[in-house]
């Protein structure tokens, strides 16, 4: 069940669309997500995704999935399939059929042609460095381009030639004429139209010259009869000139834009630019790498596609932006997990122990619950034989303050199993453990350790004779940096124990006897089963988040 009810009582954006349909100001709401076909899709996507297809769901209006792919120098069709199976993954289905920017290209050069035909267009013989010197600062106004006032008919022959391909790439572009003292940066004459050489992956060598972003994206919003364009806070200023261009070309709806605050998590990047530079210098192992924000990332770590719904819901949408705690993303997944992960004993850290006085080839059934607190999940049965693994971090040779573990001379239980005591090390030549010799006590199965004082405490374990090996992924923090901003140097606050693996051991068949992925190794944290990484001859678990201490 999605956490629904404060999204729609507290969102503004439903509020203004309340209004709107008080007042008749639309027959069928309409919105659309329009990624860029650069990268994987993250984490702040879902956000942006609820918002769009919950309101047109709520209002029995239409969702549509629109690629922007304007630039064909950075695109790619296989991060178009990526996010067709991200969308899918996440239970959202988009009306009719993909629509793609490119499929307006006809129709936005058209009224390229306009802007230029009514003087508000001109082509600029500037490259980019220089344009963005013509610009200026916050600080300091604009100053036109030598090129601003060439004739219309000069402006019309030159953008002819330049869809014909004859000036080279980065050459000429088409820019707006508006004004180079305006107080808002974007709206100094922005670029509407560049050359590029590059094969796109729907028109193919069709176009040598590609609309912007804010050009093409207000226009795709009225083809589309898209009533509300929600976009978040960074595109604010941007809405000026969505509306500056929709007015000056003859163009029927005039859609709105509305913007929200942006998700930012602590410790973690959304951005594709800085994503790349990870990527790039092989600090992640691609673009669904678990220690990443992507969608693809948070799946192969473990999230499922209705505890990052719950998580976007349950944020809310604002005007304000914040940093949202990463622990409040676990929550979700933990109580989530905390019902429907079946629990099971695994050792990260191996450490032989041998019981002395249990005999070699006898073994004792054990019959245990896969959830403490739901006996509709069933039992299953372990077996406690003559050699077994501990974690070596429950063993200390010496007595400490407040260990309640294996202790050498001492008492401890086993889960759901015997008492032991160590007697015995067994060390390597160079001073390395290499097993424990224990005794059981056969009379101590279901004894509780409130009522024998000398029992320190409880440890998990697992039978050698019927485990398996296994690989646990332990991800952590990314970054050292609770606010990571987009123009960070981020290998300077990278953290250096983001990752640690370690080879231990999982009840032997525990992934053949259960169709669920996810599990809740005790007193280690929820993991999950990485099918992209195993194979028959490596088992590999991530791990999603560890144990407090009040977890069973």
């Amino acid at each position: 069940m999605y956490k629904y009810n404060n999204f729609y009582k507290k969102n503004f954006i439903f509020k203004i669309i309340e209004n709107d349909i008080k007042n008749k100001k639309y027959r069928l709401i309409r919105t659309r997500f329009p990624p860029e076909p650069n990268g994987y899709l993250h984490i702040g996507h879902i956000k942006s995704i609820c918002l769009n297809f919950t309101i047109a769901k709520f209002y029995k209006g239409k969702f549509f999935l629109r690629i922007d792919d304007t630039n064909p120098s950075t695109e790619n069709i296989k991060y178009i399939e990526y996010i067709k199976k991200d969308l899918i993954w996440l239970g959202f289905k988009w009306d009719e059929n993909i629509k793609y920017t490119s499929n307006y290209f006809n129709l936005m050069y058209e009224y390229a042609i306009e802007l230029i035909n009514k003087n508000l267009a001109y082509v600029d013989e500037l490259d980019i460095e220089n344009i963005r010197n013509y610009r200026g600062t916050l600080s300091i106004p604009g100053k036109n381009s030598p090129y601003r006032n060439r004739s219309i008919k000069d402006n019309l022959e030159l953008f002819e030639n330049m869809r014909l391909g004859k000036f080279s790439e980065g050459s000429l572009s088409l820019r707006a004429k508006i004004d180079m003292q305006s107080k808002i940066i974007v709206m100094r004459d922005p670029v509407l139209y560049r050359i590029k050489f590059q094969k796109h992956h729907q028109t193919n060598k069709k176009w040598f010259i590609y609309p912007t972003y804010d050009f093409s994206h207000c226009i795709s919003d009225s083809i589309e009869g898209i009533t509300h364009s929600l976009c978040t806070l960074e595109f604010q200023d941007n809405k000026v000139l969505y509306n500056w261009i929709l007015n000056n070309i003859s163009i029927k709806n005039h859609p709105k834009q509305y913007e929200f605050s942006k998700l930012n998590i602590e410790y973690g990047i959304t951005s594709k630019r800085n994503i790349n530079i990870l990527i790039k210098n092989k600090i992640v192992s691609g673009w669904d790498d678990p220690r990443l924000l992507t969608i693809s990332g948070l799946r192969r770590k473990g999230y499922t596609s209705s505890s990052l719904k719950n998580f976007c819901y349950s944020i809310g949408v604002t005007k304000q932006n914040n940093i949202i705690e990463m622990s409040f993303l676990e929550s979700c997944i933990k109580s989530e997990l905390n019902k429907s992960a079946p629990r099971t004993m695994a050792i990260l850290r191996p450490l032989k122990i041998i019981i002395d006085n249990f005999p070699f080839k006898k073994k004792i059934k054990l019959l245990i619950p896969n959830h403490p607190n739901n006996k509709n999940m069933g039992y299953k049965n372990i077996y406690f034989t003559k050699e077994i693994y501990i974690d070596i971090l429950d063993f200390s040779e010496i007595e400490k303050e407040n260990y309640k573990r294996l202790i050498l001379g001492f008492k401890v239980k086993l889960r759901y199993s015997f008492v032991i005591k160590a007697k015995k090390i067994i060390k390597d030549k160079n001073n390395n453990i290499i097993c424990i010799h224990c005794i059981y006590y056969k009379d101590s199965l279901g004894i509780k350790i409130n009522k024998k004082k000398e029992i320190k405490g409880i440890i998990h374990w697992i039978s050698c004779l019927y485990s398996e090996p296994a690989n646990f992924y332990l991800y952590d923090n990314l970054f050292i940096k609770k606010n990571i901003n987009y123009d960070d140097n981020i290998l300077k606050f990278l953290n250096k124990k983001s990752l640690l693996i370690y080879k231990g051991f999982i009840e032997k068949n525990l992934l053949k006897n259960n169709k669920n992925k996810h599990f809740q190794f005790e007193r280690e944290g929820y993991f999950y089963f990485d099918k992209k990484y195993s194979n028959k001859n490596k088992i590999v678990f991530n791990r999603i988040l560890s144990l407090k201490k009040n977890d069973k």
